[in-house]
């Protein structure tokens, strides 16, 4: 596994990525930074720890509204632009690294 520094709303992180996910994991990080930036620009916020919170469930609630893919289907669902949507388990590991990266900030979950 390496290690790939990743900026979200201005900080950076150094995130562990399993070879070969990099660019997925950047994916991720580019959603997750827009989604802070908005909520964060819109003014109502300026809490990093509440922005994370809103944003994470944003993001989880944009992926309840899509029809979920079958259990058996070997390829991944699309987003709105033809991005593979991660798994379920790539999430939770996502969840736990950001947990890791974020340490004395406290948890995202």
């Amino acid at each position: 596994m390496k290690q790939i520094e990743v900026a979200i709303m201005g900080q950076s992180y150094l995130l562990g990525c399993p070879d070969g996910g990099e660019e997925r994991l950047k994916e991720a990080v580019s959603k997750v930074d827009r989604e802070m930036c908005a909520i964060r620009d819109s003014g109502k916020l300026k809490a990093r720890e509440r922005i994370a919170v809103l944003a994470a469930l944003n993001l989880a609630y944009q992926l309840t509204e899509r029809p979920a893919a079958a259990p058996a289907a070997p390829v991944a669902a699309n987003d709105a632009d033809g991005s593979p949507l991660p798994s379920p388990e790539y999430m939770d590991q996502l969840i736990h690294r950001l947990d890791q990266a974020l340490g004395n900030d406290g948890h995202l979950i």
